[in-house]
């Protein structure tokens, strides 16, 4: 018994020794703040608020027409005889485009030039006659009345010979149908009768369109917030008032390119589609090089000066149940959050706070995941955040 006791005691004194360095190790975290003790204030970096000039600009799917989209439709019946074109050709105006072969237009023209003859020679015939009564009449030989015949008669013949030569013009006028030629400068469109197809002047589709290209006009559409907005924010007292103050715009292309040259907005329809909701308006844009083409689309582009915006990177905010905070750094250098309200600028990388926000405060740019309400930060002050903003 008395060899056991001092195993014992020893035993003892080891665990003793093991609890004692557990609590000193415990304190000292403690005080290291990683176990329970007060966290250390982290640093992040903020942006100060400043009011700035920027210019946002909307985009809107429009379709391209010519300033003129000219139906070329036959006047006279007959067969496609020639076709001087091709389809997509730039034409002149005057240029020929089709001729139709109409043999009883030719043959109405020799008919009214034979009638002509015919005319002229009985206008001779009376002219000869009223010579010859004349000076019958003067010398009392035949009554004046036989005179006053003649001259009827020569009259008669006058009007036969105008109603001939009407006929021919007539003839020659529904002969010239027969050659078909653009009214226009532009470029050519679908042929949809080729030759010897029969056409009519009552035929339901046209020989093809020219669309007048050196203008185009690109339609688009305004819902109806949009065109209240639009209204509210310029000056003048109509609608087509308002449309001398909007800056000018820019056609994006389909392939996402800009168009070189740029438009005026100078017409609007006011009226409200029931179907669509929209009110539609046109731009037009000069085509010297004939790049545009009737039938095409692409986006006009509307831009909006905004004076004094407040400017913040996207990546400072968050979004919980359908609103948009950002943290905003407080007095006592906590981090409160903040709602805004917001609209994106067209780079998608910041926003324009219309409301929550005023000039001088400074705002969180990163880090917001480990942020709370009320969590003290060390801020870092940056500089003005780099902005994309159309110009």
């Amino acid at each position: 018994m008395t060899t056991r006791v001092p195993g014992l005691a020893a035993g003892l004194l080891a665990l003793l020794s093991v609890a004692a360095c557990g609590s000193k190790k415990d304190t000292a975290a403690g005080k290291d703040g990683k176990d329970g003790g007060p966290q250390p204030i982290k640093e992040y970096p903020v942006l100060v608020v400043r009011p700035d000039t920027v210019t946002l600009y909307q985009d809107y799917p429009a379709t391209i027409q010519g300033q003129q989209n000219v139906e070329i439709r036959p006047k006279v019946d007959g067969f496609v005889e020639a076709i001087y074109v091709d389809e997509g050709a730039s034409v002149r105006k005057g240029q020929k485009l089709f001729h139709i072969s109409a043999p009883q237009y030719e043959q109405a023209v020799r008919t009214a030039s034979a009638g002509i003859k015919t005319a002229q020679a009985d206008v001779d015939a009376a002219r000869m006659g009223v010579r010859k009564v004349q000076p019958l009449v003067e010398r009392g030989i035949i009554s004046k009345y036989q005179l006053e015949g003649a001259q009827y008669t020569l009259e008669s013949r006058l009007a036969a010979l105008a109603q001939a030569r009407a006929t021919l013009v007539n003839a020659q006028t529904n002969l010239g149908y027969t050659t078909i030629t653009s009214p226009v400068n532009g470029v050519m469109g679908t042929i949809p009768n080729k030759i010897g197809a029969l056409v009519s002047s009552t035929s339901a589709d046209p020989l093809t369109t020219v669309s007048s290209i050196g203008n185009v006009y690109a339609y688009f559409s305004l819902s109806e917030k949009a065109l209240l907005s639009f209204a509210r924010r310029r000056p003048g007292n109509t609608l087509q008032d308002k449309l001398t103050h909007v800056p000018d715009v820019r056609l994006v292309l389909a392939d996402g390119s800009l168009y070189g040259h740029t438009g005026r907005v100078e017409t609007a329809i006011g009226q409200i589609n029931t179907e669509t909701g929209a009110s539609s308006f046109r731009a037009t844009f000069p085509n010297p090089q004939g790049l545009l083409r009737s039938g095409s689309s692409g986006s006009v582009r509307t831009f909006q000066p905004v004076k004094d915006a407040l400017i913040i990177p996207q990546s400072a905010t968050y979004e919980l149940q359908g609103k948009r905070f950002t943290y905003v750094l407080g007095r006592d250098t906590a981090a409160h959050a903040a709602a805004i309200t917001v609209v994106p600028t067209p780079d998608g990388e910041s926003f324009v706070v219309q409301k929550g926000l005023k000039a001088g405060q400074e705002v969180v740019l990163e880090g917001l995941s480990g942020l709370k309400e009320g969590t003290k930060i060390r801020p870092k002050v940056v500089k003005k955040a780099s902005t994309v903003v159309a110009g």
